[in-house]
């Protein structure tokens, strides 16, 4: 059967970077590795997948297939490495150290030093705490560094030697039988297990682990104008490091109850205001609240109901931002029509109406004209 081009089996395109060969071999190796994948086909499929990377992520040997093809006239340019071999994978000399390398399955990562895991955690704040920003505590449960070690998991520092197998490399040689006969590849070390250390004493804290489970309070500086549904990240917070490795961080995500009468739009603050008939046809200076402290606001004669009116920079930070600047706080007011009237208003009103009337049509007047 005829060979399918090595773009076409990556998924890629000709001309494809290293990265996206490396990254599209990953994603194809890992789904059709015969250790994971069981059905027909998936160990033919793993050699042909193999051998293209073998070839495209070789830059020579990807310049002289891109040139030539399957045709390359000095030969052996296209076509080798992993793809010419049979049988099982486990005695192929050195691919399992190379699959490892890429998915993180194998020894040297599981004995390196690897960062410790993320914690997620949410919290619920208030309005005035979300706004204003505040300091909180968390409490969390997590493998934290031992403290009686370091991390170490040693019982002091001269229980740890050098391993005298790999003389502290963390990788020894050693010779394997393949299809193409002996062969020298790196593997793990097999007395350190790849961290080039040796422990004569562990800890008796922690057993040699160097972490320890623990309950600790987390003081959280909560920025300004945090909101429900943002994120912070704590670095470092999280699960303790393994074998020297940085710790993992924290992220919390926060739900803010609402306020009784401010309502956050992003930055911005809404506040909804009442006023009476007078004020909006005369005018008025009124006093309202802001987060920071009450402002007099100017409503001018004549103002309809549902008028928004701007206070500029009255409203909250933006946490996501450098800046120091703020929002708006934007002031609707509600025009609200009088109810139980003593009789002194129904005689004003009453005056009022007969005055339009005489000087002027009334708006369901002049709605009334419209269909006539």
């Amino acid at each position: 059967m005829a060979k399918r081009d090595y773009y076409e089996v990556l998924g890629l395109s000709k001309g494809a970077s290293q990265d996206e060969i490396k990254r599209a071999y990953r994603q194809l190796a890992k789904k059709y590795h015969p250790d994971i994948n069981k059905e027909p086909g998936a160990e033919e499929k793993f050699k042909e997948i193999n051998e293209a990377y073998d070839t495209l992520s070789d830059e020579q040997k990807k310049a002289r297939y891109d040139q030539f093809g399957f045709d390359d006239p000095m030969g052996g340019g296209a076509g080798g490495g992993f793809g010419g071999f049979g049988g099982g994978f486990s005695g192929f000399g050195g691919f399992e150290d190379i699959f490892s390398s890429f998915f993180g399955g194998g020894s040297r990562n599981q004995h390196g030093p690897r960062q410790g895991a993320d914690v997620e955690k949410t919290m619920t704040i208030s309005f005035e705490d979300a706004v204003y920003g505040c300091k909180k505590k968390i409490r969390l449960t997590v493998d934290d560094e031992c403290t009686s070690c370091g991390g170490t998991g040693a019982y002091s520092k001269n229980d740890i030697k050098t391993c005298p197998k790999c003389k502290g490399q963390g990788r020894v040689y050693v010779r394997q039988q393949t299809i193409f006969g002996q062969s020298t590849v790196q593997t793990t070390c097999p007395d350190c297990g790849g961290t080039g250390k040796t422990i004569t004493r562990k800890c008796d804290a922690c057993g040699g682990k160097g972490r320890i489970r623990r309950t600790k309070d987390v003081e959280v500086n909560i920025p300004a104008g945090i909101d429900t549904g943002m994120t912070l990240r704590m670095a470092g917070c999280g699960e303790a490091g393994v074998h020297g490795g940085a710790p993992g961080d924290l992220f919390i995500t926060f739900t803010v109850t609402p306020h009784k009468n401010f309502i956050r739009e992003g930055s911005d603050i809404i506040l909804n205001v009442p006023i009476s008939f007078t004020q909006a046809a005369l005018g008025d200076s009124i006093e309202v609240p802001t987060i920071d402290s009450p402002v007099v606001l100017k409503i001018p004669a004549g103002t309809q109901s549902e008028t928004r009116f701007r206070l500029r920079g009255k409203g909250t930070k933006n946490p996501k931002s450098s800046s120091s600047s703020r929002g708006d706080q934007y002031v609707i007011v509600h025009v609200e029509t009088p109810t139980n009237l003593t009789s002194e208003e129904k005689d004003l009103l009453e005056k009022l109406g007969n005055v339009e009337k005489k000087e002027k049509k009334s708006p369901w007047e002049k709605f009334k004209k419209l269909f006539q």
